[in-house]
């Protein structure tokens, strides 16, 4: 029996909502969608039928919206995530306040000073780190290194994104795939797990200028280590000069993984050391390759000092760093508060916090390896406020209510994904927390992701 041909309709966005959702209505049903902008007229592959909407896929944009007024030359449609590069800045932080106070009215939680969104500081080249992945653009077609085609899984393009990075990373990625090309290395092809070249990974701390560079194959080849560095070092004979001082790590990943996720089975210093350091708000961190850490260095500064301010008046009071990560939060806040305790369930980054502690001299801050949903069973102390940083699943179900009952005055929650924000507030709402303030930073420009930061204080009864 002949499969049947999913239908293609036309019609024009009505509606966008976090993240990065369209709406629009055909032959009066509501049509749902990855990708667009309120507007524009588009044509769409219709999908599968839900209770109260059709899903889509986009297709092609056809009119642009009158909201896209940023149409010069650049990367637009090349890279996925760049999905508001035609838009004028204030349109993109507007449009990410009215999608993120959409959420919080649907769910119901109002009644809180809102104070808008802060810029990022720099739009364009802010991002510290990027991963670039070895494909072609076309079947059998050069080497490529680049990024993901906007939806496509497989297809690679000779990018950097829509001006997401300064000239340094384009000028590595570039020297990088030219050396391969000439070599005709062949890359992994993910539908056959055959081939040599997977990644590059290129970090720069924006303070000081300091690069560590990546590369990531698989075991079926063998890479000549010495040459590689050379021509990294040595990048003006290709016209791409990179200031051989700012290189302080060359590293060789092998990870024979069947996934897409970078992640070594092998890990090999080439050149010099391997972190970089990066300074914020007067602290320094070491950022290993494999540390997390905020893709937008100057927007990170100004994220954190808006909980830093949120959390005032903590000078004898002991602090709980919930989700900790490499410890950055908490070292920021342990120069203003008695005692900070991070707690963290990537054992490296526990080890990598507990060094920047020691480099940046800070005797009051504590760290713990574990699983939050464990560990705070195990703590004895009761904190005065707590800081939740959770990834972008939000707070685990079984561990929210573990965390409401340290019972502290204050909470301040930052988070990734205003979703599951909204969710987890409405749970601390019914334990008896008020929503004093809500505040977006625009860490991702030209992306449609934001952070959100939310105070709490305790209903006194």
């Amino acid at each position: 029996m002949a499969r049947r041909k999913k239908k293609i309709i036309e019609l024009e966005i009505e509606d966008t909502i976090f993240p990065n959702k369209s709406i629009g209505k055909y032959e009066d049903k509501t049509i749902v969608f990855k990708g667009g902008i309120k507007g524009q007229k588009v044509r769409v592959l219709l999908g599968r039928k839900r209770k109260d909407y059709i899903e889509g896929r986009l297709l092609e944009i056809l009119e642009r919206s009158p909201l896209e007024k940023n149409l010069s030359p650049t990367d637009i449609d090349i890279s996925g995530g760049c999905v508001y590069a035609t838009l004028e800045y204030e349109d993109e932080l507007n449009l990410k306040e009215e999608q993120i106070l959409a959420l919080f009215n649907k769910a119901g939680i109002e009644n809180f000073e809102f104070l808008g969104i802060e810029k990022s500081p720099v739009v364009e080249g802010y991002r510290n780190k990027m991963e670039y992945t070895f494909g072609d653009e076309i079947k059998d077609g050069p080497l490529v290194l680049g990024l993901h085609k906007a939806g496509k899984f497989y297809s690679i393009v000779d990018s950097d994104g829509y001006n997401l990075v300064d000239q340094d990373f384009t000028n590595i990625r570039k020297t990088v795939m030219n050396y391969f090309r000439d070599l005709n290395t062949s890359y992994y092809n993910k539908r056959s797990h055959e081939g040599f070249l997977r990644h590059l990974v290129v970090r720069k701390a924006l303070s000081t200028g300091e690069i560590l560079i990546n590369l990531v194959t698989t075991s079926q080849n063998k890479l000549d280590e010495e040459k590689f560095v050379e021509i990294l070092l040595n990048s003006e004979k290709q016209g791409l000069v990179v200031d051989e001082s700012k290189i302080v790590g060359i590293l060789h990943t092998i990870n024979d993984g069947l996934g897409d996720t970078v992640k070594a089975d092998q890990l090999h210093l080439l050149y010099g050391r391997n972190y970089i350091i990066e300074e914020i708000l007067g602290l320094k961190f070491e950022i290993s390759p494999f540390s997390f850490f905020q893709t937008n260095t100057f927007g990170a500064e100004k994220l954190y000092s808006i909980v830093r301010d949120f959390a005032e008046g903590i000078d004898d009071k002991l602090v709980f760093d919930l989700y900790s990560g490499t410890g950055t939060i908490a070292q920021i806040m342990a120069p203003v508060a008695k005692k900070v305790i991070g707690i963290e369930i990537v054992e490296e980054a526990v080890e990598k916090a507990k060094e920047n502690a020691k480099l940046n001299h800070l005797e009051n801050v504590e760290f713990i390896a574990g699983d939050v949903l464990k560990v705070v069973d195990e703590l004895e102390e009761k904190p005065d406020l707590i800081v939740i940083d959770p990834p972008r699943d939000g707070i685990h179900p079984k561990a929210i209510n573990k965390i409401i009952d340290f019972d502290p005055k204050t909470f301040v929650y930052v988070s990734c994904n205003p979703i599951t924000l909204v969710r987890d507030l409405e749970v601390f709402v019914e334990r008896g927390y008020k929503i004093e303030k809500v505040k977006l930073m625009d860490m991702f420009p030209r992306t449609p992701h934001v952070e959100t930061v939310a105070l709490m204080s305790r209903v006194e009864k």
